[in-house]
């Protein structure tokens, strides 16, 4: 595959590039690494004090539903807005030194992903201090995350692509990631809702990540192989879009940052 041969090419660059973001993350912090963990554990109490009275009395464990879907949404959030600034941050070397544009993009997904991973961590503890029995199926929480990964790869080369051009889709996706938010059952639950307006949440890939973890953690049940299909088809859809608009407009970049 070509970008797999790309990667092996600029390896030394590539992994110089992953060390560079993840030490210019946390620059100049008091805190540093560990606000990779602080974050999020912050945000969840905060949306547990406000949603516990209104929401999470008919819903069983709680924090741990709402941590599953604070977990997966932090992370896509994450992910693409550093995805979309990841071109124009790297500007000054792309536009002196020939190399693949992605691997900017790439570099930025590998710091998120590692701070994913630390939180996941945390999110583990709260499953077992509230008392969830941990079984084999968590092992398939590798798939679930593996699409992620690849559907924010995608949506990263999208976004990034359309920042060169745009500036305000900046502004937009902000808004854009609010509403989705809202829209991702994070913190409350679709069970009320008619059957059809359930199925119109799955249009939503972060909803659908979401519920795979709810599913395997929460209810110890694997979803169906439609459900995995429908996950694996909205990662590989918006990673062949990105990778197409990369493709279509690599020599355009040059002439707008």
């Amino acid at each position: 595959m070509e970008i797999v041969q790309k990667l092996n090419k600029n390896k030394f660059l590539f992994q110089e590039l992953v060390h560079r973001d993840f030490a210019k993350k946390y620059k100049r912090t008091m805190l540093g690494i560990a606000w990779s963990m602080l974050s999020p554990l912050l945000s969840l109490l905060v949306m547990r004090l406000v949603f516990t009275r209104l929401l999470g009395s008919s819903i069983e464990h709680y924090t741990v539903y709402l941590f599953s879907g604070q977990l997966i949404f932090s992370f896509f959030n994450d992910s693409t807005n550093e995805g979309m600034m990841s071109l124009l941050d790297n500007s000054d070397i792309f536009t002196k030194v020939n190399v693949p544009k992605y691997l900017f993009l790439f570099s930025r997904n590998i710091s998120s992903l590692i701070n994913f991973g630390l939180t996941m961590m945390i999110y583990f503890l709260f499953v077992v201090a509230d008392g969830i029995p941990v079984t084999w199926k968590y092992l398939m929480l590798l798939f679930p995350v593996a699409c992620l990964v690849i559907f924010n790869l995608g949506v990263g080369l999208i976004l990034s692509a359309l920042y060169v051009f745009f500036r305000d889709i900046r502004y937009l996706y902000s808004i854009f990631t609010m509403l989705l938010m809202y829209l991702s059952a994070i913190f409350y639950s679709i069970e009320d809702f008619p059957q059809i307006g359930r199925n119109l949440f799955l249009l939503n890939p972060i909803y659908l990540y979401i519920r795979y973890f709810r599913k395997i953690v929460l209810e110890g049940t694997v979803p169906t192989l439609q459900f995995h299909l429908l996950a694996l088809g909205y990662a590989v859809a918006a990673f062949a879009i990105g990778a197409f608009i990369y493709k279509k407009k690599n020599h355009s970049f040059l002439y707008y940052v």
